[in-house]
């Protein structure tokens, strides 16, 4: 009983300090890439600005315009950031 409790206390620490502000990380990340609208402008992980043009919700895709008549298509877990 002796070795129970401080392995006990080991995984909850471990719990609280490790798994669950990651899960509260991908569950903030999930919820920004949901909100995503056309008209946002975004930069993307690789750094590219463009503003969103069209969202393809079954395939995952965003389509970015990054300049005049070009256009390119992403997915949608490559957009890291909104840009004001």
């Amino acid at each position: 009983m002796g070795f129970l409790v401080p392995l006990l206390a080991m995984i909850v620490i471990f719990y609280f300090i490790l798994i669950r502000p990651q899960q509260k990380e991908a569950k903030k990340r999930k919820e920004f890439l949901e909100s995503i609208q056309k008209g946002d402008k975004v930069l993307t992980i690789g750094g590219i600005y463009g503003v969103v043009v069209n969202l393809k919700p079954e395939e995952n895709i965003v389509v970015l315009k990054i300049a005049e008549n070009t256009k390119i298509e992403v997915a949608k877990s490559a957009i890291q950031s909104k840009v004001s």
